[in-house]
């Protein structure tokens, strides 16, 4: 294997999403705003897609809750975010983060900022969308038999009815959780072979509680799945252009270790 013919002096530390940076706040705002101006092209496609109109005139007469970005009903009049339709979003973000950072950040941090682009698009998109993607798409269809066998409180109470409502959903958060659980130690995994076997790089990403954090936009992605069709799903979906902002972020602030 090529690992094994690397000696371990030619490693070089990583800073990657779960490090700190020395960039200024200028900076990693920069970074963001990039961000946002990468997916912005992918986000006009899908809404010109669904019929919206991108003209900045109609736009501001159109109430905000009726934007492209905001609007989740009627069903097939609103932008589906599934996996393409992510996978692309986050692309753009990616793209605009790197940009950002190569603009703002040393010359010497711009090799890692490459690195991470892949790390990005595969560990931290790729993966947990097509671990929950699948799991998804294979839960939906017996979920009708799980649901119904879960246990019920006999009870005219309206506080009973909640219990069991949420007694009813159980399995479906526990699967969400599971699947994104999944989805984020495959990536990781996948990171750190990208890193190691690819960059000689050693990286150290090993999940922590705190990793979950960054992973905002795979746990609205696999809630947003898991509830396919239903209003909650369609609300939640609203928030994945904003969190697909953190993979482009992360990209963009992307350094080696400077000791």
């Amino acid at each position: 294997m090529i690992i094994n013919k690397v000696s371990a002096n030619t490693y070089q530390n990583f800073r990657g999403h779960d490090s700190e940076t020395n960039m200024t706040r200028k900076q990693k705002a920069v970074v963001l705003a990039s961000s946002a101006a990468g997916m912005t092209p992918v986000l006009a496609v899908l809404a010109k897609r669904k019929g919206f109109s991108l003209n900045p005139a109609k736009i501001i007469k159109t109430p905000i809750k009726d934007w492209a970005i905001f609007k989740y009903a009627p069903e097939g009049k609103y932008i589906k975010f599934e996996g393409p339709q992510i996978i692309a979003t986050a692309a753009g973000s990616v793209a605009g983060g790197f940009i950002g950072g190569a603009l703002v950040d040393d010359k010497a941090n711009l090799k890692a900022k490459k690195r991470e682009v892949l790390s990005q698009i595969l560990g931290n998109v790729m993966v947990p969308v097509g671990c929950v993607a699948g799991g998804a798409k294979l839960y939906n269809k017996f979920a009708d038999k799980i649901e119904s066998a879960m246990p019920q409180i006999k009870s005219s109470k309206k506080f009973v009815n909640y219990i069991n409502k949420f007694l009813t959903k159980l399995p479906n958060a526990a699967t969400t959780v599971a699947l994104l659980g999944v989805g984020i130690y495959l990536g990781n995994r996948v990171s750190n072979l990208i890193n190691e076997h690819l960059y000689h790089k050693k990286v150290e990403r090993n999940i922590k509680p705190s990793d979950f954090a960054p992973h905002v936009d795979d746990l609205c992605m696999a809630a947003t799945m898991m509830n396919e069709g239903s209003s909650f799903g369609a609300k939640l979906g609203r928030v994945i252009p904003i969190a697909l902002l953190v993979p482009g972020y992360q990209t963009g602030i992307a350094q080696d270790s400077q000791g």
